[in-house]
C-alpha cells in the first residue's frame, strides 16, 4: 500500500514539476520576443501571437529556429 502510494505522489510531483517548467520557458521565450525582436513590419506581432496561442510548441519553434537568428543578425 505505501509502495503505490509513494509512486503515485512521485509521479504528480514528477508531472508538476514538468508543467512548471513547460510554463517558465514558455513565458521566457514570450518575453524575450515581445523585449528583444526587433519591430520590422508585422514579425515581432506574429511572433508573439504564435508563441501565446501554440503554448510550448510554439516557444520551442521560436528557440529553436527564430531566437539564434535574431542573435546571430543583431547581436541580442
Amino acid at each position: 500500500m505505501f509502495d503505490m502510494f509513494f509512486g503515485f505522489s512521485f509521479l504528480m510531483f514528477f508531472l508538476f514539476g514538468i508543467g512548471l517548467l513547460g510554463t517558465l520557458f514558455w513565458l521566457w521565450m514570450l518575453i524575450d520576443c515581445a523585449t528583444k525582436e526587433p519591430s520590422e513590419g508585422n514579425d515581432k506581432l506574429i511572433w508573439v501571437i504564435v508563441i501565446i496561442f501554440t503554448h510550448l510548441l510554439g516557444a520551442l519553434v521560436y528557440f529553436l529556429v527564430r531566437r539564434p537568428k535574431r542573435i546571430e543578425e543583431y547581436g541580442k
